[in-house]
């Protein structure tokens, strides 16, 4: 399974753990994947989705899910948020 986010695209970052004596060996900084169950307001139904948490704090702040997917890019989007995305176009 990818560790991927589903609507923002964030994957995991590559950097380094720092020794004492400033030893530098690879490491992987994952992202904060949550499942989740969002809700659409115009489809009136919900859809589960695999996110960041970030990404969650975002989809609130904008005012839900609805607005964010109108908004966002259709290449950071996984296929099944595409899939949503489609159905609210053709409701609007």
């Amino acid at each position: 399974m990818a560790r991927r986010c589903e609507l923002s695209g964030i994957g995991p970052q590559t950097g380094h753990n720092v020794s004492h004596a400033n030893n530098k060996t690879k490491r992987r900084f994952l992202p904060n994947l949550c499942n989740v169950t969002l809700h659409s307001d115009k489809l009136d139904q919900g859809f589960k989705f695999r996110i960041a948490a970030s990404t969650l704090r975002t989809v609130d702040h904008m005012g839900g899910l609805d607005v964010y997917l109108t908004k966002a890019d259709d290449d950071k989007l996984s296929a099944n948020a595409l899939k949503v995305k489609r159905k609210l176009a053709k409701a609007s």
